[in-house]
């Protein structure tokens, strides 16, 4: 069944959207707008302003206007105000479900049951965590009173991909607004929506004027903020090749920078394994957001003595999940949240079948009835060289590639064949034999008998080509945005 939208839901996302600078909502300064389409039918739902550098430079001084107001408030002061948007978040959960699985495509069932609760619960965690973490460090040394301090950096600048607006806004802004900076924020502008609404609601909640600012635009947005002087820490989602590219404009102003990127993430699954719940698991992580996930296990690896029987439960799987628009309740996947998406993701398993790969699974274009014009396409597998380029390459959708493995040995080799480093999984009833390969893993995440673990206080990570300065859900994370230094006094 259809959900129906709430009147809030259905003023705010089919009205005209403007960017949000120093608490005020506002058009681009050119009039340049940009329509936003509806996955689910493939029609336009709304338009968006698009900003240029100028909105950047504007967004900019309203960040670096609030910041000492900002950052001189307490800890406890802050907390109070992030703890009154969580409430106000969650008075709005309803609409804030609508408007994600609207704009992205997900199945609303999945932004119920996690992105919009565990975006809240985000404030709540580091609300509290600012609260009992010491700005004050004491140096035993002889003949020297010394300390070190740590205070916000000012402006911190962000730009944010379109699999998970919600979350990745939270995850990102909530740390270092706890911490005492402002924000200048750049959303997908193919899914700005829960971006524009939560600055909404956040000026409602009493976030002082400035401290959030968002710039709807492409990438020249992006780079303006990344090279602006002003703008003294930055942090990137999305894509390893514009995570280089961002990479190099903060090299050059010597910004610090968090790269959390692209993955190839791999599933190693031996002959003991429980295979009906992994079969479920690993069938889920490609179908949950339609695999449009960097961390899931699109490399699937199971052991000789399973392969066969594992791959049939988990066809049987994937050929069970009901495709079906955003909105619907009985939906367990959903449509890709863009026609350019769709298309590349397409066009990616066409390009490893004339490389040889085969199909155990057809992934190919499915339209629900009444939804000829959506982004549909059915979950697929394939298998065949571990050189082919859906097994090396990260394709984003709803498909993965599977390899036969004889031992731990060649296992590990596979997995750390890539230059990829973000998450793997290993599925195994012998856990010494899990932490052993896991601990051989090269990943910033690796889990056991479980794929895509999240959880407030464990650090989430990523090296090599999938990224690099730190992570996000820890107190690690709350570090990042605070500045280190030292202030020491001889003693006579």
């Amino acid at each position: 069944m259809l959900t129906t939208l709430t009147e809030t839901v259905d003023r705010f996302a089919h009205s005209p959207l403007l960017h949000t600078i120093g608490g005020k909502s506002m058009p681009s300064r050119d009039g340049a707008v940009q329509d936003i389409y509806d996955p689910s039918t493939g029609a336009v739902l709304t338009s968006v302003a698009i900003g240029a550098a100028i909105e950047v430079d504007m967004a900019v001084a309203a960040a670096e206007a609030a910041f000492p107001a900002w950052a001189r408030s307490s800890p406890v002061e802050r907390a109070v105000v992030l703890h009154r948007i969580a409430d106000t978040l969650e008075k709005h959960a309803t609409d804030l479900i609508q408007i994600e699985s609207l704009d992205v495509g997900k199945a609303i069932v999945n932004s119920e049951s996690f992105d919009i609760p565990f975006g809240v619960a985000c404030i709540r965690y580091f609300a509290e965590l600012v609260q009992h973490t010491p700005m004050d460090t004491p140096l035993a040394l002889p003949n020297i009173d010394a300390r070190t301090h740590r205070a916000p950096y000012g402006v911190c600048g962000f730009i944010f991909p379109w699999n998970f607006p919600f979350d990745l806004l939270m995850w990102n802004i909530v740390p270092a607004l706890a911490a005492g900076n402002t924000v200048v924020i750049k959303p997908s502008s193919l899914t700005p929506l829960s971006t524009l609404f939560v600055a909404k609601l956040a000026r409602d909640a009493g976030l002082p004027d400035g401290v959030m600012n968002v710039v709807v635009g492409g990438g020249a947005v992006g780079r303006a903020i990344c090279g602006h002087p002003s703008v003294k820490r930055m942090s990137f989602t999305g894509s390893t090749e514009v995570g280089k590219e961002i990479g190099e404009i903060c090299g050059k102003n010597l910004i610090p920078v968090k790269l959390e990127l692209g993955g190839k993430g791999a599933a190693v699954v031996f002959d003991d394994a429980d295979l009906d719940a992994t079969a479920t698991q690993l069938a889920g992580a490609i179908t949950f957001n339609t695999g449009q996930v960097c961390c899931t296990a699109t490399r699937w690896l199971f052991q000789e003595g399973v392969h066969d029987a594992l791959v049939a439960k988990v066809i049987a799987v994937l050929k069970a999940t009901r495709l079906g628009p955003a909105l619907d309740r009985d939906t367990q996947m959903g449509p890709l949240t863009s026609k350019v998406h769709y298309d590349r993701v397409l066009a990616h398993l066409a390009k490893g079948k004339a490389q040889g790969a085969e199909a155990l699974l057809e992934g190919k274009e499915a339209h629900p009835a009444g939804f000829e014009r959506g982004y549909y396409m059915t979950p697929s597998l394939m298998t065949g060289a571990p050189e082919n380029v859906c097994c090396s390459e990260e394709i984003f959708g709803p498909s993965a590639f599977v390899l036969k493995f004889k031992n731990e040995n060649e296992a590990v080799r596979l997995v750390n064949s890539l230059s990829y480093g973000l998450a793997n999984s290993v599925w195994s009833a012998d856990l010494s034999r899990a932490n052993r390969v896991a601990e051989q893993l090269v990943a910033g995440n690796n889990w056991i008998n479980a794929h895509n673990v999240f959880a407030y206080g464990l650090p989430y990570r990523a090296i090599n080509l999938s990224g690099l300065g730190g992570g996000v859900n820890s107190p690690d994370t709350l570090l990042d945005y605070l500045r280190p230094f030292t202030i020491a006094r001889p003693l006579a």
